[in-house]
Protein backbone atom coordinates (compact mmCIF):
# COMPACT_ATOMS: atom_id res chain seq x y z
CA UNK A 1 0.00 0.00 0.00
CA UNK A 2 2.84 2.47 0.15
CA UNK A 3 3.55 2.35 -3.62
CA UNK A 4 -0.07 3.54 -3.71
CA UNK A 5 0.79 6.56 -1.91
CA UNK A 6 3.78 7.31 -2.92
CA UNK A 7 3.61 6.39 -6.98
CA UNK A 8 0.93 8.45 -8.52
CA UNK A 9 -0.90 6.95 -11.33
CA UNK A 10 0.28 3.44 -10.09
CA UNK A 11 -1.23 1.25 -7.92
CA UNK A 12 -0.10 -2.98 -7.33
CA UNK A 13 -2.80 -4.98 -9.48
CA UNK A 14 -4.67 -7.30 -7.72
CA UNK A 15 -2.12 -10.24 -9.08
CA UNK A 16 0.32 -8.68 -7.59
CA UNK A 17 -1.18 -8.30 -3.71
CA UNK A 18 -2.41 -12.04 -3.73
CA UNK A 19 0.87 -13.43 -4.77
CA UNK A 20 2.95 -10.75 -2.41
CA UNK A 21 0.71 -11.80 0.00
CA UNK A 22 1.72 -15.88 0.02
CA UNK A 23 3.61 -16.65 3.05
CA UNK A 24 7.40 -17.33 2.40
CA UNK A 25 9.68 -20.65 4.05
CA UNK A 26 13.29 -20.92 4.09
CA UNK A 27 15.13 -24.53 3.80
CA UNK A 28 14.67 -24.57 7.59
CA UNK A 29 10.90 -23.98 7.07
CA UNK A 30 11.00 -21.14 9.00
CA UNK A 31 8.76 -17.98 8.08
CA UNK A 32 10.38 -15.15 6.14
CA UNK A 33 9.32 -11.71 5.61
CA UNK A 34 8.37 -11.16 2.06
CA UNK A 35 10.70 -7.68 0.92
CA UNK A 36 11.98 -7.67 -1.74
CA UNK A 37 15.76 -8.03 -1.26
CA UNK A 38 17.26 -9.98 -4.10
CA UNK A 39 21.06 -10.02 -2.78
CA UNK A 40 19.85 -11.43 0.89
CA UNK A 41 20.74 -15.65 0.79
CA UNK A 42 17.37 -15.59 3.47
CA UNK A 43 15.63 -14.23 0.69
CA UNK A 44 16.62 -16.11 -1.93
CA UNK A 45 16.24 -19.31 -0.12
CA UNK A 46 11.99 -18.81 -0.06
CA UNK A 47 11.94 -18.48 -3.94
CA UNK A 48 14.27 -21.95 -3.91
CA UNK A 49 11.52 -23.22 -1.79
CA UNK A 50 8.60 -21.84 -3.73
CA UNK A 51 10.21 -23.32 -6.86
CA UNK A 52 10.61 -26.84 -5.39
CA UNK A 53 6.66 -27.19 -5.49
CA UNK A 54 7.29 -27.77 -8.87
CA UNK A 55 10.04 -30.04 -8.55
CA UNK A 56 7.37 -32.32 -6.13
CA UNK A 57 4.86 -31.97 -8.36
CA UNK A 58 7.07 -33.26 -11.21
CA UNK A 59 7.90 -36.41 -9.02
CA UNK A 60 4.02 -37.35 -8.33
CA UNK A 61 3.88 -36.80 -11.87
CA UNK A 62 6.52 -40.20 -12.72
CA UNK A 63 4.68 -41.86 -9.82
CA UNK A 64 1.47 -41.89 -11.39
CA UNK A 65 3.36 -42.54 -14.80
CA UNK A 66 4.95 -45.36 -13.61
CA UNK A 67 2.02 -46.89 -11.49
CA UNK A 68 0.00 -46.87 -15.25
CA UNK A 69 3.03 -48.24 -17.22
CA UNK A 70 3.11 -50.90 -14.38
CA UNK A 71 -0.65 -51.56 -14.81
CA UNK A 72 -0.25 -52.08 -18.55
CA UNK A 73 3.18 -53.91 -18.68
CA UNK A 74 2.23 -56.60 -15.66
CA UNK A 75 -1.15 -56.71 -15.05
CA UNK A 76 -2.60 -57.33 -18.61
CA UNK A 77 0.11 -60.56 -19.18
CA UNK A 78 -2.33 -62.41 -16.61
CA UNK A 79 -5.74 -60.94 -18.73
CA UNK A 80 -4.51 -62.30 -22.01
CA UNK A 81 -5.97 -66.11 -22.05
CA UNK A 82 -8.87 -64.34 -21.04
CA UNK A 83 -8.99 -62.11 -23.30
CA UNK A 84 -8.41 -64.79 -26.50
CA UNK A 85 -10.93 -66.69 -25.22
CA UNK A 86 -13.55 -63.71 -25.28
CA UNK A 87 -12.23 -63.00 -28.68
CA UNK A 88 -13.35 -66.47 -30.03
CA UNK A 89 -16.69 -65.86 -28.42
CA UNK A 90 -16.90 -62.23 -30.01
CA UNK A 91 -14.99 -63.36 -33.66
CA UNK A 92 -18.66 -63.21 -35.43
CA UNK A 93 -19.83 -59.93 -33.76
CA UNK A 94 -16.64 -58.39 -34.32
CA UNK A 95 -15.52 -55.58 -37.04
CA UNK A 96 -13.24 -55.66 -39.83
CA UNK A 97 -9.96 -55.57 -37.14
CA UNK A 98 -11.67 -57.51 -34.70
CA UNK A 99 -12.30 -54.93 -31.93
CA UNK A 100 -15.95 -55.63 -29.87
CA UNK A 101 -17.27 -56.33 -26.50
CA UNK A 102 -14.66 -55.20 -23.51
CA UNK A 103 -11.92 -54.75 -25.93
CA UNK A 104 -13.73 -52.16 -28.23
CA UNK A 105 -14.50 -50.74 -24.99
CA UNK A 106 -11.30 -50.39 -23.56
CA UNK A 107 -9.48 -48.88 -27.05
CA UNK A 108 -12.47 -46.48 -27.01
CA UNK A 109 -11.82 -45.59 -23.30
CA UNK A 110 -7.95 -45.02 -24.13
CA UNK A 111 -8.31 -43.31 -27.24
CA UNK A 112 -11.11 -40.61 -26.04
CA UNK A 113 -8.41 -40.14 -22.81
CA UNK A 114 -5.48 -39.56 -25.14
CA UNK A 115 -7.98 -37.20 -27.17
CA UNK A 116 -8.98 -35.25 -24.34
CA UNK A 117 -5.56 -34.99 -23.02
CA UNK A 118 -3.99 -33.46 -26.53
CA UNK A 119 -7.29 -30.92 -26.20
CA UNK A 120 -6.47 -29.73 -23.22
CA UNK A 121 -2.47 -29.40 -24.14
CA UNK A 122 -3.61 -27.41 -26.87
CA UNK A 123 -5.78 -24.91 -24.67
CA UNK A 124 -2.33 -24.81 -22.84
CA UNK A 125 -0.54 -24.00 -25.82
CA UNK A 126 -2.87 -21.11 -26.52
CA UNK A 127 -2.45 -19.63 -23.29
CA UNK A 128 1.21 -20.47 -23.34
CA UNK A 129 1.32 -17.88 -26.89
CA UNK A 130 -0.85 -14.93 -25.22
CA UNK A 131 1.05 -14.92 -22.19
CA UNK A 132 4.13 -15.13 -24.20
CA UNK A 133 2.68 -11.47 -26.20
CA UNK A 134 2.01 -9.90 -23.43
CA UNK A 135 5.19 -10.44 -21.19
CA UNK A 136 6.92 -9.30 -24.05
CA UNK A 137 4.68 -6.20 -24.67
CA UNK A 138 5.48 -5.32 -20.97
CA UNK A 139 9.18 -5.99 -20.97
CA UNK A 140 8.97 -3.88 -24.59
CA UNK A 141 7.32 -0.78 -22.23
CA UNK A 142 10.25 -0.90 -19.79
CA UNK A 143 13.22 -0.74 -22.34
CA UNK A 144 11.65 2.18 -24.41
CA UNK A 145 11.13 3.35 -20.78
CA UNK A 146 14.23 2.81 -19.49
CA UNK A 147 16.19 4.09 -23.26
CA UNK A 148 13.77 7.91 -22.60
CA UNK A 149 15.03 7.85 -19.30
CA UNK A 150 18.44 7.74 -20.18
CA UNK A 151 18.01 9.50 -23.34
CA UNK A 152 16.96 12.74 -20.94
CA UNK A 153 20.02 12.08 -18.52
CA UNK A 154 22.40 12.16 -21.45
CA UNK A 155 20.68 15.21 -22.56
CA UNK A 156 20.60 16.79 -19.27
CA UNK A 157 24.61 16.48 -19.17
CA UNK A 158 24.73 17.30 -22.70
CA UNK A 159 23.63 20.76 -21.64
CA UNK A 160 25.89 20.96 -18.68
CA UNK A 161 28.51 19.68 -20.82
CA UNK A 162 28.12 22.15 -23.44
CA UNK A 163 27.04 24.90 -20.98
CA UNK A 164 30.44 24.53 -19.01
CA UNK A 165 32.57 24.72 -21.99
CA UNK A 166 31.19 27.36 -23.25
CA UNK A 167 31.90 29.51 -20.40
CA UNK A 168 35.70 28.02 -20.22
CA UNK A 169 35.88 29.22 -23.58
CA UNK A 170 34.49 32.55 -22.83
CA UNK A 171 36.56 32.79 -20.16
CA UNK A 172 40.03 31.25 -21.76
CA UNK A 173 39.38 33.82 -24.85
CA UNK A 174 37.30 36.49 -25.36
CA UNK A 175 37.49 37.76 -21.84
CA UNK A 176 41.04 37.23 -21.38
CA UNK A 177 41.09 39.63 -24.20
CA UNK A 178 38.90 42.01 -23.33
CA UNK A 179 40.77 42.59 -20.28
CA UNK A 180 44.36 43.21 -21.85
CA UNK A 181 41.90 45.98 -23.53
CA UNK A 182 40.81 47.63 -20.74
CA UNK A 183 43.42 47.86 -18.73
CA UNK A 184 43.63 51.58 -18.95
CA UNK A 185 39.79 52.01 -17.62
CA UNK A 186 39.00 50.99 -14.06
CA UNK A 187 35.43 50.36 -14.48
CA UNK A 188 35.19 48.82 -17.69
CA UNK A 189 38.45 46.29 -16.26
CA UNK A 190 35.92 45.71 -13.20
CA UNK A 191 32.82 45.01 -15.46
CA UNK A 192 34.91 42.06 -17.42
CA UNK A 193 36.59 40.92 -14.04
CA UNK A 194 33.16 40.59 -12.27
CA UNK A 195 32.18 38.73 -15.86
CA UNK A 196 34.71 35.99 -15.24
CA UNK A 197 34.00 36.07 -11.89
CA UNK A 198 30.23 35.14 -12.40
CA UNK A 199 31.45 32.68 -15.09
CA UNK A 200 33.40 30.76 -12.44
CA UNK A 201 30.26 30.67 -10.03
CA UNK A 202 28.12 29.33 -12.84
CA UNK A 203 30.43 26.82 -13.68
CA UNK A 204 31.06 25.81 -9.87
CA UNK A 205 27.07 25.29 -9.73
CA UNK A 206 26.34 23.76 -12.71
CA UNK A 207 28.83 21.13 -12.00
CA UNK A 208 27.01 20.01 -8.42
CA UNK A 209 24.40 18.79 -10.50
CA UNK A 210 25.01 15.31 -10.30
CA UNK A 211 22.27 13.69 -11.75
CA UNK A 212 23.29 11.88 -14.79
CA UNK A 213 26.12 9.34 -14.85
CA UNK A 214 28.23 11.32 -16.89
CA UNK A 215 28.43 14.53 -14.61
CA UNK A 216 31.10 16.94 -14.59
CA UNK A 217 33.35 16.80 -11.35
CA UNK A 218 32.93 19.92 -9.36
CA UNK A 219 36.72 21.09 -9.48
CA UNK A 220 36.52 22.35 -13.52
CA UNK A 221 36.05 26.27 -12.37
CA UNK A 222 39.91 26.45 -12.85
CA UNK A 223 41.56 27.54 -16.16
CA UNK A 224 43.48 24.79 -16.15
CA UNK A 225 40.88 22.00 -16.06
CA UNK A 226 39.88 22.22 -19.25
CA UNK A 227 40.41 19.22 -20.79
CA UNK A 228 38.82 16.57 -23.68
CA UNK A 229 36.37 14.90 -20.98
CA UNK A 230 34.88 18.02 -20.09
CA UNK A 231 34.63 19.89 -23.78
CA UNK A 232 33.39 16.67 -25.41
CA UNK A 233 29.82 15.55 -24.08
CA UNK A 234 28.22 12.36 -24.78
CA UNK A 235 25.73 13.29 -27.51
CA UNK A 236 22.52 11.40 -26.60
CA UNK A 237 20.44 9.52 -29.18
CA UNK A 238 16.61 9.68 -29.36
CA UNK A 239 14.80 6.15 -28.38
CA UNK A 240 13.49 5.37 -31.46
CA UNK A 241 16.95 5.11 -33.48
CA UNK A 242 19.19 4.07 -30.60
CA UNK A 243 20.70 1.02 -31.26
CA UNK A 244 20.39 -2.29 -29.26
CA UNK A 245 24.24 -2.78 -27.91
CA UNK A 246 25.55 -6.01 -26.67
CA UNK A 247 26.66 -5.70 -23.22
CA UNK A 248 30.03 -6.62 -22.67
CA UNK A 249 29.62 -7.28 -18.53
CA UNK A 250 26.95 -9.18 -16.91
CA UNK A 251 27.64 -6.88 -13.72
CA UNK A 252 25.26 -4.21 -12.98
CA UNK A 253 27.61 -0.84 -13.30
CA UNK A 254 27.72 1.14 -10.00
CA UNK A 255 25.84 3.82 -10.40
CA UNK A 256 23.04 2.40 -12.31
CA UNK A 257 22.50 3.03 -15.84
CA UNK A 258 19.47 3.28 -17.58
CA UNK A 259 20.82 2.70 -20.94
CA UNK A 260 23.00 -0.59 -19.90
CA UNK A 261 19.37 -1.85 -18.17
CA UNK A 262 17.33 -1.21 -21.42
CA UNK A 263 20.13 -3.16 -23.20
CA UNK A 264 20.75 -6.02 -21.05
CA UNK A 265 16.73 -6.47 -20.91
CA UNK A 266 16.31 -6.06 -24.52
CA UNK A 267 19.16 -8.84 -25.30
CA UNK A 268 17.53 -11.56 -22.39
CA UNK A 269 14.07 -10.74 -23.57
CA UNK A 270 14.90 -11.75 -26.89
CA UNK A 271 16.06 -15.04 -26.02
CA UNK A 272 13.50 -15.88 -23.17
CA UNK A 273 10.92 -14.65 -25.91
CA UNK A 274 12.45 -17.28 -28.59
CA UNK A 275 12.94 -19.72 -25.88
CA UNK A 276 8.84 -19.87 -25.30
CA UNK A 277 8.01 -19.78 -28.58
CA UNK A 278 10.41 -23.17 -29.09
CA UNK A 279 9.02 -24.56 -26.48
CA UNK A 280 4.96 -23.94 -27.50
CA UNK A 281 5.99 -25.16 -31.07
CA UNK A 282 7.56 -28.14 -29.54
CA UNK A 283 3.84 -29.64 -27.48
CA UNK A 284 1.99 -28.31 -30.38
CA UNK A 285 3.93 -30.31 -32.96
CA UNK A 286 3.57 -33.33 -30.22
CA UNK A 287 0.20 -33.00 -29.88
CA UNK A 288 -0.71 -32.87 -33.64
CA UNK A 289 1.78 -36.18 -34.56
CA UNK A 290 -0.07 -37.85 -31.45
CA UNK A 291 -4.04 -37.25 -33.14
CA UNK A 292 -2.33 -38.15 -36.27
CA UNK A 293 -1.24 -41.70 -35.00
CA UNK A 294 -3.79 -42.36 -33.07
CA UNK A 295 -6.05 -41.68 -36.19
CA UNK A 296 -3.31 -43.65 -38.64
CA UNK A 297 -2.66 -46.50 -35.83
CA UNK A 298 0.83 -45.98 -36.48
CA UNK A 299 2.73 -48.00 -33.30
CA UNK A 300 5.84 -46.43 -34.11
CA UNK A 301 4.75 -42.50 -34.22
CA UNK A 302 3.17 -43.04 -31.04
CA UNK A 303 6.39 -44.47 -29.33
CA UNK A 304 8.21 -41.28 -31.12
CA UNK A 305 5.79 -38.87 -29.74
CA UNK A 306 6.28 -40.44 -26.52
CA UNK A 307 9.75 -39.71 -26.12
CA UNK A 308 9.06 -36.59 -27.11
CA UNK A 309 6.14 -35.94 -24.41
CA UNK A 310 8.66 -36.93 -21.45
CA UNK A 311 10.93 -34.29 -22.67
CA UNK A 312 7.89 -31.78 -22.84
CA UNK A 313 6.66 -32.96 -19.57
CA UNK A 314 10.12 -32.12 -17.73
CA UNK A 315 10.72 -28.88 -19.27
CA UNK A 316 6.83 -27.95 -18.14
CA UNK A 317 7.65 -28.40 -14.89
CA UNK A 318 10.52 -27.13 -14.83
CA UNK A 319 9.38 -23.88 -16.72
CA UNK A 320 6.93 -23.40 -14.01
CA UNK A 321 9.58 -23.37 -11.68
CA UNK A 322 11.10 -20.29 -13.13
CA UNK A 323 7.83 -18.78 -13.40
CA UNK A 324 7.13 -19.41 -9.96
CA UNK A 325 9.89 -17.55 -8.65
CA UNK A 326 9.38 -15.18 -11.15
CA UNK A 327 5.87 -13.59 -10.28
CA UNK A 328 6.85 -13.57 -6.93
CA UNK A 329 9.68 -12.42 -6.84
CA UNK A 330 7.92 -9.55 -9.07
CA UNK A 331 4.97 -9.06 -6.78
CA UNK A 332 7.68 -8.25 -4.11
CA UNK A 333 8.93 -5.09 -6.20
CA UNK A 334 5.69 -3.66 -7.64
CA UNK A 335 4.29 -3.45 -3.97
CA UNK A 336 6.76 -0.97 -3.16
CA UNK A 337 9.17 -0.35 -5.71
CA UNK A 338 10.08 3.10 -4.08
CA UNK A 339 11.49 1.70 -1.06
CA UNK A 340 13.53 -1.14 -3.22
CA UNK A 341 15.33 1.86 -5.46
CA UNK A 342 16.19 4.11 -2.68
CA UNK A 343 17.35 1.22 -0.59
CA UNK A 344 19.81 -0.13 -3.13
CA UNK A 345 23.25 0.86 -2.99
CA UNK A 346 23.17 0.42 -6.57
CA UNK A 347 20.93 3.48 -7.44
CA UNK A 348 22.00 5.88 -4.72
CA UNK A 349 25.93 5.67 -4.29
CA UNK A 350 26.07 9.06 -6.47
CA UNK A 351 23.01 10.33 -6.17
CA UNK A 352 21.77 11.82 -3.00
CA UNK A 353 18.08 10.08 -1.30
CA UNK A 354 16.64 13.26 -1.88
CA UNK A 355 17.34 13.32 -5.70
CA UNK A 356 15.88 9.71 -6.28
CA UNK A 357 12.43 10.40 -4.06
CA UNK A 358 12.03 13.97 -5.89
CA UNK A 359 12.31 11.82 -8.95
CA UNK A 360 10.38 8.76 -8.10
CA UNK A 361 7.21 10.49 -6.15
CA UNK A 362 7.17 13.95 -8.05
CA UNK A 363 5.30 15.26 -5.04
CA UNK A 364 3.76 18.99 -5.59
CA UNK A 365 4.60 19.93 -1.99
CA UNK A 366 8.17 18.96 -2.98
CA UNK A 367 10.96 21.56 -3.86
CA UNK A 368 13.51 20.61 -6.41
CA UNK A 369 16.86 19.34 -4.81
CA UNK A 370 18.38 21.88 -8.08
CA UNK A 371 16.18 24.87 -6.92
CA UNK A 372 18.50 26.84 -5.09
CA UNK A 373 21.64 26.08 -7.51
CA UNK A 374 19.47 26.91 -10.87
CA UNK A 375 18.02 30.06 -9.09
CA UNK A 376 21.92 31.56 -8.38
CA UNK A 377 22.76 30.18 -11.84
CA UNK A 378 20.03 32.06 -13.51
CA UNK A 379 20.89 35.00 -11.07
CA UNK A 380 24.28 35.22 -12.07
CA UNK A 381 23.63 34.42 -16.11
CA UNK A 382 21.24 37.66 -15.81
CA UNK A 383 24.37 40.15 -13.61
CA UNK A 384 26.80 38.25 -16.67
CA UNK A 385 24.35 39.71 -19.31
CA UNK A 386 23.89 43.50 -17.42
CA UNK A 387 27.48 43.76 -17.10
CA UNK A 388 27.72 43.30 -20.98
CA UNK A 389 25.04 45.64 -22.12
CA UNK A 390 27.11 47.99 -19.83
CA UNK A 391 30.27 47.22 -21.52
CA UNK A 392 29.01 47.40 -25.09
CA UNK A 393 26.63 50.90 -24.32
CA UNK A 394 29.68 52.82 -22.92
CA UNK A 395 32.87 50.62 -24.01
CA UNK A 396 32.72 50.33 -27.65
CA UNK A 397 32.68 53.63 -28.46
CA UNK A 398 36.27 54.28 -26.72
CA UNK A 399 37.73 50.68 -27.44
CA UNK A 400 36.32 49.50 -30.36
CA UNK A 401 38.70 46.89 -30.85
CA UNK A 402 36.72 45.28 -28.15
CA UNK A 403 34.00 44.57 -30.31
CA UNK A 404 34.74 41.37 -31.61
CA UNK A 405 35.50 39.38 -28.22
CA UNK A 406 32.12 41.33 -26.90
CA UNK A 407 30.12 39.96 -29.78
CA UNK A 408 31.44 36.72 -29.02
CA UNK A 409 30.79 36.92 -25.37
CA UNK A 410 26.87 38.16 -25.91
CA UNK A 411 26.78 35.21 -28.74
CA UNK A 412 28.28 32.51 -26.39
CA UNK A 413 25.94 34.27 -23.03
CA UNK A 414 23.31 33.84 -25.71
CA UNK A 415 23.33 30.14 -26.30
CA UNK A 416 24.25 29.45 -22.66
CA UNK A 417 21.22 30.38 -21.43
CA UNK A 418 19.00 28.67 -24.25
CA UNK A 419 20.72 25.98 -22.92
CA UNK A 420 20.16 26.77 -19.26
CA UNK A 421 16.26 26.94 -20.09
CA UNK A 422 16.43 23.49 -21.73
CA UNK A 423 18.23 22.27 -18.95
CA UNK A 424 16.08 23.74 -16.09
CA UNK A 425 13.24 22.17 -17.80
CA UNK A 426 14.78 18.62 -18.23
CA UNK A 427 15.84 19.16 -14.31
CA UNK A 428 11.44 19.00 -13.53
CA UNK A 429 10.56 16.14 -12.33
CA UNK A 430 7.76 15.28 -14.80
CA UNK A 431 9.31 14.31 -17.41
CA UNK A 432 12.08 11.30 -15.73
CA UNK A 433 8.82 10.83 -13.27
CA UNK A 434 6.59 9.61 -16.36
CA UNK A 435 9.05 7.45 -17.32
CA UNK A 436 9.42 5.69 -13.83
CA UNK A 437 5.05 5.03 -13.61
CA UNK A 438 5.40 3.65 -17.51
CA UNK A 439 7.99 1.50 -16.34
CA UNK A 440 6.52 0.45 -13.54
CA UNK A 441 3.17 -0.21 -15.65
CA UNK A 442 5.19 -2.13 -18.17
CA UNK A 443 6.74 -4.44 -15.48
CA UNK A 444 4.07 -5.15 -13.09
CA UNK A 445 0.67 -4.83 -15.35
CA UNK A 446 1.66 -6.56 -18.78
CA UNK A 447 4.88 -8.30 -17.55
CA UNK A 448 3.18 -9.78 -14.34
CA UNK A 449 -0.24 -10.79 -16.67
CA UNK A 450 1.95 -12.05 -18.91
CA UNK A 451 3.69 -14.22 -16.47
CA UNK A 452 1.09 -15.65 -14.94
CA UNK A 453 -0.51 -16.83 -18.28
CA UNK A 454 2.67 -18.93 -18.39
CA UNK A 455 2.51 -20.26 -15.30
CA UNK A 456 -0.85 -21.54 -16.23
CA UNK A 457 0.24 -23.04 -19.30
CA UNK A 458 3.10 -24.78 -18.17
CA UNK A 459 0.76 -26.09 -15.09
CA UNK A 460 -1.91 -27.12 -17.82
CA UNK A 461 0.83 -28.32 -20.37
CA UNK A 462 2.50 -30.68 -17.33
CA UNK A 463 -1.11 -32.10 -16.51
CA UNK A 464 -1.74 -32.99 -20.36
CA UNK A 465 1.74 -34.72 -21.05
CA UNK A 466 1.14 -36.56 -17.90
CA UNK A 467 -2.18 -37.78 -18.89
CA UNK A 468 -1.06 -38.43 -22.59
CA UNK A 469 2.18 -40.22 -21.11
CA UNK A 470 -0.07 -42.61 -18.99
CA UNK A 471 -2.80 -43.25 -21.85
CA UNK A 472 -0.41 -43.38 -24.87
CA UNK A 473 0.86 -47.13 -23.94
CA UNK A 474 -2.51 -48.34 -23.64
CA UNK A 475 -3.73 -46.77 -27.15
CA UNK A 476 -1.11 -48.68 -29.00
CA UNK A 477 -0.90 -51.66 -27.31
CA UNK A 478 -4.28 -52.44 -28.45
CA UNK A 479 -3.88 -51.26 -32.22
CA UNK A 480 -3.16 -54.56 -34.44
CA UNK A 481 0.26 -56.24 -35.14
CA UNK A 482 0.83 -56.71 -38.78
CA UNK A 483 0.21 -60.39 -38.52
CA UNK A 484 -3.57 -59.61 -37.29
CA UNK A 485 -3.89 -57.01 -40.38
CA UNK A 486 -2.37 -59.64 -42.74
CA UNK A 487 -5.01 -62.05 -41.45
CA UNK A 488 -7.96 -59.52 -41.96
CA UNK A 489 -6.77 -58.67 -45.61
CA UNK A 490 -6.48 -62.02 -46.61
CA UNK A 491 -10.40 -62.84 -44.58
CA UNK A 492 -11.71 -59.83 -46.54
CA UNK A 493 -9.91 -60.93 -50.17
CA UNK A 494 -12.10 -63.99 -49.91
CA UNK A 495 -15.22 -64.79 -52.45
CA UNK A 496 -18.39 -65.06 -50.35
CA UNK A 497 -20.31 -66.52 -53.04
CA UNK A 498 -17.61 -69.31 -53.69
CA UNK A 499 -17.51 -69.89 -50.33
CA UNK A 500 -20.43 -70.74 -50.21
CA UNK A 501 -21.12 -72.44 -53.10
CA UNK A 502 -19.00 -74.59 -52.03
CA UNK A 503 -19.55 -75.43 -48.52
CA UNK A 504 -19.44 -78.42 -46.78
CA UNK A 505 -23.31 -78.66 -46.47
CA UNK A 506 -23.85 -78.00 -50.05
CA UNK A 507 -21.53 -80.70 -51.25
CA UNK A 508 -23.11 -83.01 -48.61
CA UNK A 509 -26.57 -82.50 -50.85
CA UNK A 510 -25.23 -83.12 -53.96
CA UNK A 511 -23.85 -86.65 -52.91
CA UNK A 512 -23.00 -88.75 -55.25
CA UNK A 513 -24.74 -87.90 -58.10
CA UNK A 514 -22.51 -84.69 -58.89
CA UNK A 515 -22.06 -85.87 -62.57
CA UNK A 516 -25.54 -86.69 -63.59
CA UNK A 517 -27.75 -84.09 -60.86
CA UNK A 518 -31.05 -83.56 -61.17
CA UNK A 519 -33.11 -80.57 -62.36
CA UNK A 520 -35.88 -80.22 -60.06
CA UNK A 521 -33.01 -81.11 -57.41
CA UNK A 522 -31.76 -78.10 -58.54
CA UNK A 523 -33.94 -76.20 -58.95
CA UNK A 524 -34.81 -76.72 -55.42
CA UNK A 525 -31.76 -76.04 -54.43
CA UNK A 526 -31.18 -72.30 -55.92
CA UNK A 527 -34.91 -71.60 -54.70
CA UNK A 528 -33.42 -71.96 -51.04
Amino acid sequence: MAAMTTVPSYAPSLWVRVCHALPRLDLTMQMRDNAFVPDSWEYQQTLLVLSSLSAIALVVSLLVVLSFLIHYCCCHRGDRGEGSEEEEEDEDGSTGHGYSGKKGRGICCVTWVAVASVTLCCVAIGIGFYGNSEANDGMYQLTSSLLTANYTLASIDLLISDTIAGLQLSISGPLTTMEELFTGSKPFLVSTRNCRRLSDNVINLLSSISLAQFSVDAGLGNDSSVSGASIIPLTPVPPSVAPTVVPTSSLMPNPFSPGWAANTLMVNEDYRWLSYVMLLLLDLIVCLFILLGLAKQARWLLILMTVLAWMALFLSWGSLGLETASVVALSDFCTDPNAFVLNSTNFNTRTSSDVLDYYLTCSRRMNSPFQQVLTQSQRALSNIHSHLSSLDRNALPQFPKAEKSLREVQQMLNSTEGNFHQLVALLNCRGLNKDYIDSLKGLCYDGMEGLLYLSLYSFLSALAFTAILCSLPGAWRSFPSESEEYEDSDSESEDPFTSHQYSPSMLTGYGGSQSHPNPAHSRNLYSR
